[in-house]
């Protein structure tokens, strides 16, 4: 048997999750082994093989066909690429197309690349509610049961809508086992225990009903319906990039997962829901507190935006990848800009959140644009839209006339409408530059981000991951998911009473700087029975092998 006291050692025995790592003593000496101890040998405690595979649910795993429970949620414009889901599928990993605010044409060839490039592979694209114009979401589902997607990320929705019903049920299949079979998985993403309700019961009867009527389902895709939840997985967004309500995890997941917990003591069709997180993840601690909450899989998404993958800009990737976690404020959504609705997004390096916010505010106080005063008309022209008004409004009308008729109508009688609409062309297109990169507007890009960004960088910092140019998602996942599993077998020996110095707490990138050596060793509660502890790095057992 191999006994080792030395840090490097220990530390080595620490991170073979595959096998069960013993503390024990011999002499008077604290070390780590990873074979079974023989005879004389005191056992002071045991660390389980732990599996990233095996941190959250094996249904979600069977479900979708992963390796790992893990998930790249989908970024609007096309951020989360084709190039992104695609290194996800093949990492045992799943990933959603970023289809939100992309034309149909666009969408229609990724989703062509995706099921050429992805045979038998897991994929999902996103499904964004649109009020202001729920004829794109209407279209975006014919094209998704044109090309039959087989999974998509459902998003924004407050409420379940007619189009998202119709591609749910259009899916539903009988069981050879009298169980209903979803050949179209709906994940869907929310903020609130409420919202989330919706999608662990059946759609709507009164949906269902008009889709029957409609001629767009079946009278036995409709009876499935009955039977089935609206959604296989749900998403608690928590303080996240995007649409966000900012609610922090550790209470927003509990709820959830005791809502759902509800319907399995009630036998209710979405007992077997997974429930995963998204919010804050980009680091190995916060992977592993997710999980320890109850979490049957991970969503992230900051820290793929800063990924060699991701569709956007370099200039983007290099703001993400300089961003702390205090780096991020609420700004306007462009989609629900009348509604006041949010999106988190990054401060440092641009001026989009104060003047989006600017915005809103003219929008709340004045009724039309011949209302604000000299100094703000000056202000919108010369900072913000970069030209006069009447030429901007000029160009949203022109959109408006193609592709928005019934909104060019009531624009021309409505002068606040206008004002909501020439807005709304500002936020919109700041999206746009930032994914492009265009040099004439980077004050003004809108770059989506959460905490997690700050947090992930100060993790990475000092290794290869500080420059986005080295950062990859598939092993970005890989290395949050495995130092997961490290914080998993950790934590086992600390509920064992094993004092770990924090040397062995670190847990950095595959090619990330040394460890940093601990100062002090701690003190044990006087109430407390002693126990060991592994070696300190100014031990004289930090020499000495076993």
């Amino acid at each position: 048997m191999n006994v080792r006291f030395d840090i490097a050692g220990v530390r080595y025995d620490l991170a073979d999750l595959d096998r069960p790592c013993y503390v024990v003593q011999i002499d008077g000496r604290t070390g780590t082994t990873t074979e079974r101890p023989g005879p004389g040998v005191r056992v002071v405690a045991v660390a389980a093989p732990v599996s990233a595979r095996h941190l959250g649910s094996p249904a979600f795993l069977d479900r979708h066909g992963l390796r790992f429970p893990y998930m790249a949620g989908s970024m609007a414009a096309g951020i989360s690429s084709v190039d992104l889901v695609v290194a996800m599928a093949r990492a045992g990993c799943l990933a959603s197309f970023g289809a939100a605010g992309l034309p149909a044409p666009q969408v229609e060839d990724a989703v062509r690349q995706l099921g050429r490039r992805l045979p038998g592979l897991p994929w999902a694209c996103n499904l964004i509610h649109s009020p202001a114009e729920p004829a794109a979401e209407r279209r975006c589902v014919d094209l998704y049961l044109r090309h039959r997607v087989p999974c998509v990320e459902a998003s924004a929705f407050l409420r379940p809508t007619l189009d998202l019903v119709r591609y749910r049920a259009a899916g539903l299949r009988p069981g050879p086992d009298g169980t209903v079979r979803a050949t179209h998985r709906v994940i869907a993403k929310v903020s609130q225990a409420a919202t989330a309700s919706f999608f662990l019961r059946p759609a709507p009867e009164e949906l269902v009903t008009e889709l029957v009527r409609d001629g767009r389902l079946s009278a036995d895709q409709a009876e499935l319906a009955r039977r089935a939840p609206l959604a296989d997985d749900i998403t608690v967004e928590a303080d996240s990039a995007g649409h966000t309500d900012r609610r922090p995890l550790v209470t927003q997941l509990p709820l959830l997962l005791a809502l759902r917990d509800q319907e399995s003591r009630e036998n209710g069709p979405g007992a077997g829901v997974a429930i995963g997180a998204a919010g804050g993840i980009g680091t190995p601690r916060a992977a592993f507190a997710a999980f320890s909450l109850g979490a049957d899989y991970l969503v992230t998404g900051s820290v793929n935006q800063s990924c060699v993958e991701a569709g956007t800009s370099t200039r983007a990737k290099e703001l993400l990848a300089a961003a702390d976690v205090a780096d991020c404020a609420m700004a306007p959504s462009a989609d629900m800009f009348e509604m006041g609705v949010d999106v988190q997004v990054l401060r440092r390096g641009t001026l989009f959140a104060g003047r989006a916010s600017w915005l809103y505010r003219l929008y709340r106080t004045h009724a039309t644009l011949d209302d604000l005063s000299p100094q703000d008309r000056l202000r919108l022209e010369e900072q913000v839209l970069g030209r006069p008004v009447a030429e901007a409004w000029a160009e949203v009308a022109e959109y408006l006339v193609r592709r928005r008729p019934s909104q060019a109508e009531r624009a021309a009688r409505e002068p606040k409408v206008r004002m909501a609409l020439l807005f709304r062309w500002y936020l919109g297109l700041s999206s746009r530059w930032a994914v492009e990169g265009e040099p004439s507007r980077a004050g003004d890009y809108q770059i989506w981000c959460g905490p997690a960004m700050g947090a992930f960088n100060a993790w990475t910092h000092g290794t290869s991951w500080q420059d986005p140019r080295n950062r990859r998602v598939a092993e970005v996942a890989r290395a949050l998911l495995d130092g997961a599993a490290y914080h998993a077998r950790l934590a086992q020996l600390r509920y064992a009473g094993v004092r770990l110095p924090t040397w062995c707490t670190a847990c950095p990138p595959p090619e990330g700087a040394a460890y940093a050596g601990d100062t002090h060793a701690g003190t044990p509660h006087p109430q407390e029975p002693v126990r060991p502890a592994l070696p300190h790095p100014s031990s004289p057992e930090g020499s000495v092998h076993g």
